[in-house]
């Protein structure tokens, strides 16, 4: 297999915008997990060992697959979002949400990174000029306030912020961040590339970061912890970015990270039916409101006349000419 031919050919014909969203659910059901997971594996793991060595397993596999694939070197420029990317979704967001999940619940935290859908629209058009029409933002506003409305019901009062609520703002600001430069670099390398190019960037700091903690507090955990562990490394980190990327690269990028909408509402269900969390009558209806205002949301985007402009993925490389129906092109 030659450089970058991570699949397989076929028409040139441009990958509708409803393949994008389907892309991005089926990373958003693998992501739904990460935080029940992240609450079973922290209950006996540092939360710090639990953020680096995920991303020290994932950058293993990474570079595997990189090898095995034979892919050609980024360029210097692509290192230098690599480096973004790596910062966003490596090391932010696993750390950071580590960090809060050992102080506040799981389905607590899954509310405040309800919050990421609207943050990472709102990146991704300072970072590519994409401009949603005003009945997107509608239903994008509408779903974050659907999601802090439903913490101040659930909670009684939003209150002062815990250290875990800053912990989890943090992760969402550089969750955003990762998002969209891995959707905008995932049309240049590829959606499988981008992350694990973006995790052997890390690998060196994350590794060091998982010994040094690992010495300080020596791990030790039940299998069930350690299984949610390997998912994290194996799923929420490394396969779960090859849908959510190449969703993001078919785009539009705005319409595709709407599908996150839902992921606060499937992991309140996972925490139910795994950590046995409650599942109350706020939640039921809170859910039905988000999913709502993600299905509108992309639904808005997706019948935009705007929307067929920006649908194409690019191929590997810079912009290139316009390709002629049905000469064949890899696909990631």
């Amino acid at each position: 297999m030659s450089s970058n031919d991570s699949a397989f050919v076929r028409s040139a014909t441009p990958l509708s915008t409803r393949s994008g969203v389907w892309f991005g659910f089926l990373g958003v059901l693998a992501f739904s997990f990460t935080v029940p997971f992240t609450r079973v594996a922290v209950g006996a793991l540092d939360p710090l060992f639990v953020g680096t060595a995920r991303a020290v397993v994932a950058g293993v596999l990474a570079m595997i697959a990189l090898a095995v694939c034979r892919v050609r070197f980024p360029s210097r420029s692509q290192v230098t979002r690599l480096v973004v990317v790596a910062i966003g979704i490596v090391v932010g967001f696993p750390v950071l949400t580590s960090l809060a999940l050992t102080t506040t619940t799981a389905a607590h935290s899954a509310v405040i990174i309800g919050l990421l859908p609207a943050i990472t629209a709102a990146t991704v058009v300072m970072r590519t000029g994409e401009r949603p029409g005003r009945r997107f933002w509608l239903f994008s506003v509408a779903g974050a306030c659907a999601v802090i409305g439903y913490s101040f019901i659930a909670h009684g009062s939003l209150g002062s912020p815990s250290i875990g609520d800053l912990y989890l703002v943090g992760a969402v600001l550089l969750g955003a961040l990762g998002y969209s430069e891995g959707g905008l670099l995932a049309r240049e390398l590829g959606a499988w590339q981008t992350v694990s190019w973006a995790l052997v960037v890390a690998f060196p700091v994350m590794s060091v970061a998982t010994v040094v903690v690992a010495v300080l507090a020596p791990p030790h955990a039940s299998a069930a912890q350690w299984s949610a562990f390997a998912y994290l490394g194996v799923v929420s980190m490394f396969l779960g970015f090859f849908a959510w990327y190449r969703g993001l690269a078919i785009g539009p990028m705005t319409t595709v990270s709407q599908t996150q909408l839902i992921q606060p509402v499937l992991t309140l269900i996972w925490s139910a039916l795994l950590i046995g969390e409650a599942i109350t009558a706020p939640l039921v209806i809170g859910g039905v409101v988000i999913v709502g205002c993600a299905w509108g949301a992309v639904r808005s985007r997706m019948s935009s006349a705007a929307t067929a402009a920006v649908a194409t993925p690019a191929v590997t490389g810079s912009a290139s000419p316009e390709v002629p129906r049905g000469t064949p092109v890899p696909l990631r």
